[in-house]
C-alpha cells in the first residue's frame, strides 16, 4: 500500500520545495481569510509556478471554505490547480460542478453521519475521494485535534480516504497502519507557528507515513 501525503497550508516557496523534495505528493494551500493559513491566490501562484517544473508529478490544491463555485474557478485557474478541497458548507451539487478536480472535507460527529455524508459527497473521479477532519465547533480545519481513528477506518474501506486532524511525525505511523488511509493530510502538526513549516518535521513526517504502509 503506498500512502500519498499532503503538506497544507504552505504560505512559503522555501516550505513548498522542502516538502516537494522530501516526497510530498499533494502540496495545499487555503485561501480562506479567517484562517491563520491564509495565502493570496496570486501569491500562491507563483509559488507553484516556481515548482512545477522541478516536481512535476506534486499535486496542487486549493482549499476553499463557502466561495462560489466560479469564484473557485478562477482560483484555480489563477493558481493551475490540479483539485480544490472544499472545506466548508458547500453541497454535492457544488462539488459535482467541478466534477473529478473536487473533494471535500467531512467532520463527522458519529459513524452514522460518517456514513451519510460520505455517501452524499464522496467523488469517486477524484484523488482522494473524500478527507476526513476533526469535528470543532464554528472551524473549518487546522485545529490539530485528532479526528476520530474508528470513524477513519470504517469509511476507508470503502473510500480512498485522506486522513487529517492532529497529525504529525511521532502518531502519523501509527494513524497509517490502523485506519489503512488512502492518504494523510498535515498542517500544524509540522509547523514552528500557522503557515511556518518546519523542513525537518516535514521529512520526518512523510518518511514516517509511507514507511508505515509497506
Amino acid at each position: 500500500m503506498t500512502v500519498r501525503v499532503k503538506i497544507c497550508g504552505l504560505t512559503r516557496l522555501e516550505d513548498a520545495l522542502a516538502a516537494a523534495e522530501a516526497g510530498a505528493d499533494y502540496l495545499g494551500f487555503i485561501h480562506y481569510d479567517r484562517s491563520p493559513r491564509c495565502v493570496d491566490p496570486e501569491a500562491a501562484a507563483e509559488i507553484i509556478a516556481a515548482l512545477r517544473r522541478p516536481h512535476p508529478s506534486v499535486r496542487m490544491v486549493a482549499v476553499i471554505v463557502n466561495e462560489d463555485v466560479e469564484k473557485i474557478r478562477v482560483i484555480m485557474q489563477t493558481g493551475d490547480y490540479d483539485y480544490a478541497q472544499f472545506s466548508g458548507k458547500e453541497s454535492p451539487e457544488e462539488l459535482r460542478r467541478l466534477g473529478g478536480r473536487a473533494y471535500k472535507a467531512i467532520r463527522p460527529t458519529s459513524l452514522e453521519q460518517a456514513v451519510v455524508l460520505a455517501d452524499l459527497f464522496g467523488n469517486r473521479s477524484a484523488r482522494p475521494a473524500l478527507l476526513l477532519d476533526a469535528d470543532v465547533a464554528g472551524l473549518y480545519g487546522g485545529t490539530g485535534k485528532r479526528a476520530d481513528i474508528a470513524l477513519a477506518s470504517r469509511l476507508a474501506l470503502d473510500w480512498d480516504l485522506m486522513l487529517a486532524g492532529g497529525l504529525n511525525p511521532k502518531n502519523v505511523a501509527e494513524a497509517v497502519r490502523q485506519v489503512r488511509p488512502w492518504g494523510v493530510d498535515v498542517a500544524s502538526g509540522v509547523e514552528t507557528s500557522p503557515g511556518v513549516k518546519d523542513h525537518d518535521m516535514i521529512k520526518r513526517f512523510i518518511a514516517n507515513a509511507k514507511c508505515s504502509a509497506i
